[in-house]
């Protein structure tokens, strides 16, 4: 049997799962395969922000700041259970940036897509007199803050495949496009799974948000000519045991002009990252070197007093991020800006170029703005202001875990907070009727129990350990290599 559809979405990451939800939401039909996990790459392997990008401002992209800005206020709205404010500090370094420059892009920070504003501004602090000032070395002795917000972001990818699913869209992981050909009226596409069984399906349009291999995709896959390459940045994080208490991140500005985050993880850990490289090798498995770790941990040295050495790591990961390709000289000054390529030389083409995390809506949006039309669809976009993400009905979720724990007096403060702030209001459905730990079923280590296995597994595309111990969660940083077994010997009773 071939499936009939109105589009056909390649690529599940945070670009691909946005326009299916955006297009079901307007009344297309839309099917969305994705060779591995969704968010498997790029999407799980950023710095877990949604910000406007304070460094772009040197480099004058004003409308890509100002529509990240106006973007972090839609997003928190919508999520408010795996987004939340996060308020950064800047140490002054008069050598690197003069203050009135740090100033000044402060002010067009905290005034650019301002729109409905909910967090404070930025302000110049004493470090003497701020708690901020107790990690940083002596020689820092004022700074500025500002806010930003943080995300989950392997979270807010399977959130909207979620939400994409409940309005219709068929997604199958695990899946790959083997091949796609203009075919009449539309396209025919055919997908083989994961045990080697192919099917086809039939769509009137084909999005290619297949990331770094959005290229390649068309080259290999479709043998659509085009015009259009991607510069592939590697971005590399470090995660070592938290070196400062408070709950404030630092961006730390660097002699080469770049600048690195150190960003509280997981309670227990600090984030550090990232870099940009030029990458050439396969982007299915990108590693950090040693030269990027050395590199991490002699930017965070130049400001904490305690010093970080690559024995520190407890974890890293890498990403690689599809960019436009430009004229810019270094890694670090390609635009994170993105391009929607329709292709009209017979059934439509949408091509995704580049793109950033924080603006994943808007890109879809305008994404499905393009395509809708030419598929004699005129409904308006609605993700805007649409219902929250699934788990994010309550806006206070500080209530929201109030209640979970008043309700289940049994569940250890740790685990309730991490339940709440990945599923939200879902959090409840998870537990269930169970009336301690002993009933949320087999024990994987840590505060993973076979309650929440099953959850993921029911509604969330989990298949394999690293899709819950790496992407639906971060509990890899602690389970044992016992656990892990555990863990996929029971999922592989699950498929």
């Amino acid at each position: 049997m071939v499936e009939q559809v109105d589009i056909l979405v390649v690529g599940g990451g945070v670009n691909g799962v946005g326009i299916a939800r955006d297009a079901a939401g307007r009344g297309l039909s839309v099917w969305l395969c994705e060779r591995d996990d969704l968010a498997a790459h790029t999407s799980s392997a950023s710095t877990k922000l949604i910000h406007g990008g304070l460094r772009y401002l040197e480099q004058f992209e004003f409308a890509l700041v100002g529509k990240a800005l106006a973007e972090r206020e839609v997003l928190l709205r919508a999520a408010p259970h795996i987004i939340w404010p996060l308020r950064f500090v800047l140490p002054h370094q008069p050598h690197l940036r003069p203050a009135w420059m740090i100033r000044l892009g402060l002010f067009l920070y905290d005034h650019l897509g301002r729109g409905r504003r909910t967090l404070p501004g930025s302000r110049r602090v004493r470090f003497g007199k701020h708690v901020t000032g107790e990690p940083l070395r002596a020689d820092f002795s004022v700074g500025f803050v500002y806010s930003d917000a943080w995300v989950q972001d392997a979270r807010l990818v399977v959130l909207n495949a979620m939400d994409a699913a409940r309005r219709g869209v068929h997604i199958e992981t695990h899946t790959r496009c083997v091949s796609a050909r203009r075919d009449g009226e539309g396209w025919t596409a055919e997908l083989e799974s994961r045990d080697g069984s192919r099917h086809f399906v039939k769509a009137r349009a084909l999005v290619n948000a297949a990331g770094p291999w959005a290229a390649s995709f068309l080259d290999d896959v479709a043998h659509v000519k085009h015009q259009h390459s991607l510069r592939l940045i590697k971005g590399s994080h470090i995660v070592v045991p938290k070196i400062f208490e408070h709950r404030y991140a630092y961006i730390f500005q660097q002699p080469d002009r770049r600048i690195v985050f150190a960003i509280p993880y997981e309670r227990d850990f600090t984030l550090i990252g990232t870099t940009d490289v030029e990458y050439k090798d396969d982007p299915s498995h990108p590693t950090i070197t040693a030269e990027e770790t050395s590199y991490l941990c002699d930017a965070a040295n130049r400001y904490f007093k305690k010093q970080l050495t690559p024995d520190d790591v407890v974890w890293s990961y890498s990403g690689v991020r599809p960019l436009l390709q430009d004229e810019a000289g270094s890694a670090s000054e390609v635009t994170r800006d993105y391009l929607l390529d329709i292709d009209q030389n017979g059934p439509p083409l949408l091509n995704v170029f580049g793109g950033k995390l924080t603006t994943y809506r808007k890109l879809s949006e305008e994404a499905v703005d393009k395509l809708a039309p030419l598929l004699g669809n005129h409904q308006p976009a609605w993700t805007a202001d649409a219902r929250p993400l699934p788990g994010g009905g309550e806006r206070d979720i500080d209530e929201l875990l109030a209640d979970v724990r008043a309700t289940r007096p049994w569940l250890p403060e740790t685990f309730a907070w991490r339940l709440v702030h990945s599923y939200g209001t879902r959090a409840r459905d998870l537990l269930g009727e169970a009336d301690g730990l002993n009933a949320l079923g087999e024990h994987f280590g840590a505060d993973l129990y076979q309650a929440e296995v099953d959850y993921l597994v029911r509604h969330e595309w989990a298949t394999e350990a690293e899709d819950i111990l790496w992407r639906r969660s971060k509990l890899g940083l602690r389970v044992t290599p016992p656990d892990v077994q555990r863990l996929t010997d029971y999922l592989s009773t699950k498929r």
